[in-house]
């Protein structure tokens, strides 16, 4: 009710608050009557009806996509990658297999920083002679993706955070973004005794991010592990991170080139690219401050006090573009509405959101994940006020300082 009051008195609007509410009332109430529910039934019947959708979409995608198989589409990403593009995509765009232009490091550069700091661990399972065979052989996308679960972590914070000391704005240039499914050989580079064998490797990868798609944002690489599709839901999740990942990208490319004509571009890349988030509360001087937060805090704490502070969340807004493009496929993928919405069923909130609701899905009900729309409900709030497109644009300005002032 503060926050209502103070933006109520910057902005001039009244009742946000009471609209929002509204508005998920009557989403969550529509939807219950598309899946034949009312109010009164549990909380594991709502999410089983909202899967059971899920499931239905998912083995839809399955046959638009032309039934991929992620251990035959190593060299041609095919269907998947061409629709998730076109989805995306600006008439600017490349090739299919491949997104909009960006601002990235060099690949020449690229592996001048490798040769620097070379990585033992694949050099030793080829059998290569320095990094350059092994960028030749091998290539830059598949080894620096394949770098993120072959090498132990002290290697990659120490690779961060002296070789990207030394990046210049003109060690960047203009190129698409790639998308890149692993060759199966990797899994055994990763760990070839077994993904539980290692303190590191793909299974401890895949444990940390909860799935199979991952990107680098200075490379312009999104990239894929080529497990085995054998999950309900696991066509529909890695789709949508895909998605996600073509807006993900360019939004922090952007941001990338923006910086690159100002003071500190190595100070600012490498906050970009750990999504720093300010850690202590924020002095308010008389004035309303929004956070920016550019994780999903929740994942590491879900009491972090951040989150329960005024903030926006640039994932969140991601997400909302790539449930934006799903929904181009047809009227049974449109759920970007939902992002925002959820609601108790006894003692027990049950998200509604796609990405919550797949994820849970995927993870067989071991996990149920509640943060992708209680960030979107953020957003959706800061939106009401001000407009999506203002939120983007103070995300923008304000995401090295870490919060907007209102």
């Amino acid at each position: 009710m503060d926050l209502e009051q103070k933006m109520s008195s910057i902005t001039g609007k009244r009742g946000v608050i009471e609209k929002i509410v509204e508005e998920n009332d009557l989403l969550v109430n529509r939807t219950l009557d598309e899946l034949g529910l009312s109010k009164e039934a549990g909380a594991k019947k709502v999410r089983d009806a909202l899967q059971a959708r899920l499931i239905h979409l998912d083995k839809e995608l399955f046959e638009i996509l032309d039934r991929p198989d992620l251990s035959k589409i190593s060299m041609v990403c095919g269907k998947m990658c061409e629709v998730a593009v076109n989805l995306v995509k600006e008439p600017s765009f490349a090739k299919a297999s491949e997104g909009t232009a960006g601002f990235f490091i060099k690949k020449d550069k690229a592996v001048e920083l490798l040769g620097e700091y070379p990585p033992q661990n694949l050099l030793d399972f080829f059998g290569y002679k320095d990094v350059r065979e092994l960028i030749d052989k091998e290539s830059l996308e598949s080894v620096f993706a394949a770098l993120r679960f072959t090498q132990n972590t002290e290697w990659m914070h120490k690779f961060f955070d002296e070789a990207y000391d030394n990046l210049k704005p003109e060690d960047f240039e203009e190129r698409p973004i790639q998308l890149k499914v692993l060759e199966e050989k990797w899994l055994g580079v990763a760990d070839p005794e077994g993904v539980a064998s290692r303190p590191y490797g793909v299974g401890k990868f895949l444990e940390k991010k909860y799935h199979n798609v991952s990107h680098l944002k200075e490379l312009g690489i999104i990239f894929i592990i080529p497990l085995k599709l054998d999950t309900p839901g696991e066509i529909l999740r890695i789709f949508t991170l895909l998605l996600h990942y073509l807006n993900e990208v360019p939004f922090y490319s952007k941001l990338f080139r923006r910086f690159s004509t100002g003071s500190d571009f190595v100070g600012r890349l490498k906050s970009l690219l750990r999504g720093d988030i300010l850690e202590g509360p924020l002095s308010d001087k008389g004035k309303l401050n929004w956070r920016i937060v550019q994780r999903y805090l929740a994942k590491d704490d879900e009491n972090d006090f951040r989150l329960f502070e005024p903030h926006v969340n640039p994932e969140a807004e991601h997400w909302f573009k790539a449930e934006e493009s799903l929904g181009k496929l047809g009227s049974g993928f449109l759920w970007k509405e939902l992002d925002f919405v959820g609601d108790f069923f006894g003692d027990e909130l049950v998200s509604f959101d796609l990405i919550d609701l797949v994820m849970t899905l995927v993870k067989k009900e071991e996990v149920k994940y509640l943060y992708h729309q209680e960030e979107a409900l953020w957003n959706k709030i800061f939106i009401e006020y001000l407009g999506r497109e203002k939120m983007n644009e103070l995300i923008e300005d304000n995401i090295i300082k870490g919060y907007i002032e209102l």
